[in-house]
């Protein structure tokens, strides 16, 4: 019976993450970019003036439902914990280099698997690069590498992130003086705000219910095979945008002319790897971890953190990729997040064995 209620969760997130995620586009989304948390970060960055990449400025609503949802869905089902504790500083900076990752494949993996799914084969070499990275993390989790284990927090840590999004949408709703919105570019291209804010509710709520993640999908289906529904889910995501893309009229399958995508795809391989490295190590990738923040994991707060840092960065560092490719600070980053996870996965494995 629990199986049978976990699928059934799981299957219904993933439909609702593969429709919306290509309606968002047909309703203003920037094309293939129905859904991207990397990208959502790094336009909401530019929104509160932390870049300034004209082109990248719009407060996301869905990115703030995202937590939202969860935060009641939690608080409903009294599954709101407030815990946290664990390698806090490393968690800052892996979240700043998850989204460097994101930046130079140019986008997370929902939007890797959207664009795919929208006939994007320039995508491939970021499925592989993002098998491979959750690969590597397993590898090294099987070795030992493992952060502390969380402790539940006496404080009040957790609502902290829920907190913040509550402000964010305050920002939003009244558009104070300091927030930016793009006058061109992708900044100018978005659904209707209620409509945003509304598919980002359900589907936070449901991803906190389900505990469905794209990269955790992957993990545990190497971890268990077929006795897990993660792999069902992912094709269930795939294939319900799939088919939204040829009833839309979406679907273009090739290499060339791909909106939000480059053809360098050594780079879309190790961008993807490194977010899945990452990903195995802190619980998930960057959706998993806004929604994890809502739900009271302050250590999900933190990787939060620093992926809107690492979004006003890559932004203002020039790391970010574009149509044209990958520029050489966006190469020098992945090589820094490389090393910086190979240098911590010795001093945690270290520290734990």
């Amino acid at each position: 019976m629990l199986k049978s209620r976990e699928f059934w969760l799981v299957t219904a997130s993933a439909l609702l993450l593969g429709i919306t995620g290509v309606l968002l586009s047909v309703w203003g989304n920037p094309e293939n970019s129905g859904i991207c948390v990397s990208c959502f970060i790094e336009n909401s960055a530019g929104a509160l003036g932390l870049h300034d990449n004209q082109r990248m400025q719009y407060l996301r609503p869905e990115l703030i439902g995202f937590v939202l949802g969860s935060f009641v869905t939690a608080l409903i089902f009294k599954d709101f914990r407030s815990r946290g504790g664990s390698a806090t500083l490393s968690r800052l900076f892996l979240g700043i280099f998850m989204i460097f990752g994101c930046a130079v494949f140019i986008g997370c993996p929902i939007k890797l698997m959207l664009r795919f799914a929208a006939g994007d084969m320039t995508a491939v070499a970021g499925i592989v690069g993002l098998v491979a990275g959750v690969w590597a993390g397993l590898k090294g989790l099987t070795h030992g590498v493992e952060f502390v284990p969380q402790s539940q927090a006496k404080s009040h840590g957790g609502l902290l992130i829920p907190g913040l999004f509550i402000l964010l949408l305050v920002f939003f709703l009244v558009r104070p003086g300091f927030l930016l919105f793009s006058s061109q570019g992708g900044g100018t291209q978005f659904a209707p705000w209620q409509t945003a804010l509304l598919v980002g509710v359900l589907l936070g709520g449901l991803a906190q219910r389900s505990r469905f993640c794209i990269t955790g999908s992957i993990r545990n289906f190497m971890l268990m095979g077929l006795r897990t529904s993660a792999l069902p889910g992912l094709l269930i995501f795939i294939l319900a945008a799939l088919l939204m893309n040829i009833l839309t009229g979406r679907f273009n399958y090739g290499l060339y002319g791909q909106p939000g995508a480059h053809l360098e795809y050594i780079w879309s391989f190790l961008g993807m790897g490194l977010v899945g490295w990452i990903s195995v190590l802190i619980g998930g990738c960057p959706f998993r971890q806004l929604i994890k923040a809502g739900e009271g994991d302050a250590d999900a707060g933190i990787v939060v953190i620093g992926m809107f840092i690492g979004g006003a960065l890559a932004q203002s560092w020039g790391i970010a990729a574009t149509a044209s490719g990958v520029s050489i600070y966006g190469k020098l980053a992945m090589l820094a997040g490389f090393l910086l996870l190979a240098t911590g996965s010795l001093v945690f494995r270290e520290r734990n064995s």
